[in-house]
């Protein structure tokens, strides 16, 4: 893709080939379990269009972030169907990328996605941590007949014995999924929001600990208040600063190794969401790459 079409818009001076960018941008618009308000599929260009408004200078890091590890935007491909083939097609984009030693950030899109883009990483890692920002627990063995459901996307990243899961924001979780986070126990940590006076980010951060740490993010885990434009805003939920605080103690400790950030469903009128969500990549991608 054309850097002034792609992630902040960078004039071609500015830009950095994309061989050279260490970060790289992975539209998915992936729609196809969502089960109550539509529009995931149109959330990765929304971002990428808000994304030309943000600040490049970065006032915790004190310098243009970008310019140290470089941006490029993958041109969103046709997405395949059924479910299970867009997973394995997005399984193949990230494995390509992690081949060429790349920081892939995955724009959604629904939940189900992360389901295929950790595959490569469980491929590489001995022991691998998600750190979850959500709503929902998305704990279920699958959900309205489809076993890759946005409902059951940790469950379906926790099919692999050598990932554990460390969630935090969750204020929703069904009768269903009881059976299994209680008997995962050793392998689940939930910071729940009803809990949020008895924990703070730096119990999120030793819960996650120092080894490899992959971030999905559901923007559903804001309050409603911040972020109406998804499929199921709920109130109760974190605010920017609770974010904040626990991306910069995980990312002095613990190598975050990739990301994705799903489930923006855009609202005309509601460009502080697009523009929210596209403030949030850049603060992953730099929390990740930049050395503290």
């Amino acid at each position: 893709m054309n850097s002034k079409d792609g992630f902040l818009h960078l004039p071609a001076d500015e830009a950095h080939a994309p061989n050279d960018a260490k970060a790289v941008i992975v539209p998915f618009g992936l729609e196809a379990s969502v089960s109550y308000e539509a529009g995931t599929s149109k959330g990765p260009q929304a971002i990428i269009d808000a994304s030309p408004e943000l600040e490049h200078f970065d006032e915790v890091f004190w310098k243009e972030a970008f310019r140290d590890y470089g941006i490029a935007t993958l041109k969103e491909p046709q997405i395949k169907t059924p479910l299970p083939a867009a997973l394995d097609q997005l399984e193949s984009i990230i494995e390509a990328l992690l081949d060429a030693g790349k920081f892939p950030l995955v724009l959604g899109g629904e939940h189900s996605l992360s389901a295929g883009a950790i595959r490569p990483y469980a491929r590489r890692h001995e022991q691998l941590t998600i750190l979850q920002f959500d709503a929902h627990a998305d704990l279920r063995d699958g959900y309205d007949g489809e076993h890759f459901s946005h409902a059951a996307a940790m469950r379906r990243c926790l099919d692999h014995d050598n990932i554990r899961l460390v969630s935090v924001g969750i204020r929703n979780i069904s009768a269903e999924e009881i059976p299994f986070y209680e008997s995962d126990s050793n392998r689940i940590d939930i910071f729940w929001m009803k809990d949020k006076k008895q924990w703070d980010a730096s119990a999120v951060a030793k819960a996650v600990g120092t080894g490899p740490t992959y971030i999905t993010f559901d923007v559903d885990g804001f309050d409603s208040s911040m972020m109406p434009a998804t499929g199921t805003p709920e109130p109760g939920g974190l605010f920017w600063d609770d974010v904040m605080d626990i991306l910069d103690l995980v990312s002095k400790q613990a190598p975050i190794v990739g990301a994705d950030i799903v489930e923006l469903s855009p609202r005309d009128g509601l460009h502080a969401c697009d523009f929210l969500t596209a403030k949030l990549c850049y603060k992953i991608m730099s929390y990740a790459l930049l050395s503290r």
